[in-house]
């Protein structure tokens, strides 16, 4: 069964999923599906004021989801798409890293649940995350090769002949560092861990051209 609906898009202020219905009255609503508990609500939008009316908001559906909702959803087309299920479960698959709620970033066991639930990792995907939610490289690169270029350790490691893979962990501890607001640097290992859990996103072009400018630099 297929209905006339947006593509789903997950929310920040609460878990949950959202789309927008096209009603056969006129008009459209919300759908707001929660991932963590068996929970849904419904509700239209005014058509005048593109609201949703407060009297639907609830301690599980505040009027913070709604709004993240139809900001999200604003401009996305209709299409007839089948039924959004969600199958709420508490088990986690084996090969799923479980990170305890109780437990801040960085203070993980497993060094990869370290590396992508860290105040760095949160920081670098945050700045350079686009609109349609996926990373924009191109910006993160070029915003990183102007650091190069006027870093001076860049400059005494490139004289010395320091190894590209040392330089470009300098340049990603130190970029991480500042858009994390952080004074200490992460370790070398935890700076590596930081760069596979970006390159994983997408291992083609994750830092492609800044290892390309390092390795020109190194070539002169």
């Amino acid at each position: 069964m297929n209905i006339i609906r947006t593509k789903v898009v997950e929310l920040n202020e609460i878990p949950a999923m959202a789309y927008k219905i096209k009603l056969k009255g006129g008009g459209s609503g919300i759908k707001i599906i929660r991932t963590d508990k068996e929970a849904f609500i419904f509700a239209e939008i005014n058509k005048r004021s593109g609201e949703i009316l407060p009297e639907v908001f609830t301690n599980d559906f505040p009027a913070e989801a709604f709004e993240e909702a139809v900001e999200l959803l604003t401009g996305m087309p209709y299409s007839a798409r089948g039924k959004v299920k969600i199958a709420v479960s508490e088990a986690v698959d084996a090969q799923e890293i479980e990170v305890p709620e109780d437990e801040a970033p960085g203070t993980h066991e497993d060094p990869l649940a370290n590396a992508a639930d860290s105040d760095e990792f949160i920081a670098i995907t945050g700045m350079y995350t686009d609109i349609s939610g996926r990373m924009n490289y191109p910006l993160m690169n070029k915003q990183f090769i102007q650091f190069v270029a006027k870093n001076k350790t860049v400059s005494k490691m490139v004289g010395e002949r320091a190894s590209e893979k040392d330089i470009l962990i300098h340049v990603i501890k130190n970029r991480a560092a500042f858009l994390a607001g952080k004074k200490d640097n992460l370790s070398d290992d935890e700076t590596l861990a930081l760069i596979d859990a970006i390159e994983e996103i997408d291992p083609r072009s994750a830092f492609k051209d800044l290892k390309l400018h390092i390795r020109k630099m190194l070539a002169r």
